[in-house]
C-alpha cells in the first residue's frame, strides 16, 4: 500500500468515476484501475463497485474512513516538515461573516502579507453562528466572528468588543431621531438578519424580553445586504456598530440610539482545541493577539 493508492481511492470516492479520477490525478484510466487493483489483492477484500457510477462498496466505506486519516497525518507531518524554514509560510483559511471581511479584515491583512509574503490566505464569508461549526469541522483553520459561551471543542481570544444598533434611511420617520425606547420596534417594519446569525438572537432576546412581536418584512443572511435594503428605505433594522461606520459618514444610514440593544458583545478569533497550528497560522494568531483595539474599530 502507498500514499498514492490512497489518494486515488479518496478521488474516485468524490467522482465516481475511474475517468475523471484519472483526470484530476494525473493518471490514465488503467492506471487508476491497476492502483485500486492492487489495494484490493492486498487486502484480500472489494472496495469498488464498478457500475456506473462508480461507488465504493461496504468495505470501502470503511476503508477509506481509515485511508482519509492516514492522508491528514501525511498531511500534517508535511505541514511540520515546512515549518522548519524560518521564514513563516503555508496556507491559512478563514471563515468570517461579510461585515468582518469588509470592514475589519483589510486592515489586518495589509500589513500582515506585506510582512509575510510566503503566506496564502483563503477568506470564506458565511454566517456569524456557521463560523464556529466550519472551525469545529475542520473546513476554516481559523475563524473570525462573535464570541459565544465558553465551548471546549475551540479556542477563543478576544481582539476587540462591538455593539448593535437601530438603523434607519435618512427619509424614514425615525431619522430624526438621536435616542428611541425599545418599545418603538413594536411596529414599525422590520429587516432582520436571518435566524442562524448570532446577531438575530440576540436581538430575538431583546424582543421576547420586552413582550415585543417584531413586524418582519425581511430577512436576509448578511449585515451588508440588510444595509442596502434599509438605505432604500424598506424598513429599518438592527445591525453592528462597526458595519455601519462609512455608511454614517456618507449619511446613506441614520444611526438611533436604543439602550437597550447597547450590550458590549466580544468579538474574537477561534481554532479547534488541539490542532497543529502550522507557522502560517501561529504568526496571524500572534499578530491579531498583539493589535490594539483601535486598530479594529473604524476612526470614520
Amino acid at each position: 500500500m502507498n500514499i498514492s493508492q490512497l489518494e486515488t481511492l479518496l478521488t474516485i470516492s468524490k467522482t465516481m468515476s475511474f475517468r475523471k479520477a484519472g483526470e484530476l490525478l494525473n493518471l490514465t484510466q488503467p492506471a487508476v484501475s491497476a492502483q485500486i487493483k492492487s489495494l484490493e489483492e492486498e487486502f484480500k477484500t472489494v472496495l469498488v463497485d464498478r457500475n456506473q457510477p462508480v461507488t465504493l462498496t461496504d468495505r470501502g466505506q470503511v476503508f477509506l474512513e481509515h485511508a482519509v486519516r492516514v492522508l491528514d497525518i501525511v498531511e500534517e507531518l508535511k505541514q511540520k516538515l515546512s515549518d522548519l524554514s524560518l521564514m513563516p509560510q503555508g496556507h491559512i483559511v478563514l471563515g468570517t461573516t461579510s461585515s468582518i471581511a469588509i470592514q475589519i479584515l483589510p486592515r489586518v491583512l495589509s500589513y500582515f502579507q506585506n510582512q509575510f509574503p510566503l503566506i496564502k490566505t483563503t477568506i470564506h464569508t458565511m454566517p456569524s453562528a456557521q463560523v464556529l461549526s466550519s472551525v469545529e469541522n475542520g473546513s476554516v483553520d481559523l475563524g473570525l466572528t462573535y464570541l459565544m459561551e465558553h465551548n471546549p471543542n475551540v479556542q477563543m481570544s478576544t481582539l476587540y468588543y462591538d455593539t448593535f444598533e437601530l438603523v434607519v434611511s435618512p427619509h424614514h420617520p425615525l431619522a430624526h431621531l438621536k435616542h428611541a425606547s425599545v418599545d418603538k420596534l413594536r411596529e414599525i417594519p422590520l429587516i432582520m438578519l436571518s435566524p442562524d446569525t448570532l446577531g438575530r438572537r440576540f436581538v430575538d432576546r431583546v424582543f421576547a424580553k420586552h413582550g415585543i412581536t417584531p413586524n418582519i418584512v425581511m430577512e436576509l443572511s448578511s449585515s451588508e445586504e440588510v444595509k442596502r435594503m434599509v438605505e432604500i428605505d424598506l424598513g429599518a433594522a438592527v445591525v453592528s456598530k462597526q458595519s455601519i461606520a462609512n455608511e454614517l459618514r456618507l449619511g446613506t444610514l441614520r444611526m438611533i440610539k436604543v439602550t437597550e440593544l447597547e450590550v458590549s458583545h466580544p468579538v474574537g478569533v477561534i481554532y479547534k482545541s488541539g490542532r497543529y497550528l502550522n507557522s502560517a497560522m501561529q504568526q496571524f494568531l500572534s499578530d491579531l493577539k498583539g493589535m490594539p483595539e483601535d486598530q479594529f474599530i473604524s476612526s470614520e
